[in-house]
């Protein structure tokens, strides 16, 4: 009777190993999905930040919101999950989406660069067209007519 015994638990442990196996692919193959998703929004978002269509990235920077969130849920399960896999023998599937997740995070990383050096840039030129056109203003620092102050001269735009 032991043997059956035996055999039952290692066949449950090995039903909840395939479990766990089954489990943590299907979340990393969704947080893979969710870094594609990301960096196509940021590849999008880098388009849009060029063509000074400020509608569209702040749709695109919502999205961007929403996905680093999904993915953030998503590592609260993964984490914990990790050591039960890594008890078993390692998988070549998950061992290739955890490759794929490491490529596209340093992908998504470097976008995210990108576009946040474009943005800083975009923001200098737009000050330095502001203080060209205050500059040139007629009006700068002379009092209104209708204000008991003067008029302001100055506008400030914090990054």
């Amino acid at each position: 009777m032991p043997n059956e015994r035996e055999s039952e638990l290692s066949q449950q442990e090995l039903n909840e190993r395939i479990a766990i196996l089954r489990r943590f692919r299907s979340l990393l193959e969704q947080q893979r999905q969710k870094f594609r998703d990301y960096l196509l929004v940021l590849e999008k978002q880098h388009e849009k930040i060029e063509a000074d269509d400020t509608d569209a990235l702040v749709a695109h920077t919502e999205l961007e919101n929403q996905i680093v969130a999904n993915i953030q849920s998503l590592q609260k399960v993964i984490v914990p999950m990790r050591p039960l896999y890594e008890r078993g023998s390692p998988n070549d599937a998950i061992v290739q989406i955890q490759a794929d997740l490491d490529n596209l995070q340093k992908k998504v990383l470097l976008q995210n660069e990108q576009n946040r050096a474009l943005l800083q840039n975009r923001m200098k030129d737009l000050q330095n067209q502001m203080n060209v056109f205050a500059a040139k203003n007629p009006y700068r620092g002379r009092r209104s007519v209708y204000a008991e102050r003067s008029v302001g001269n100055a506008i400030s735009i914090d990054g």
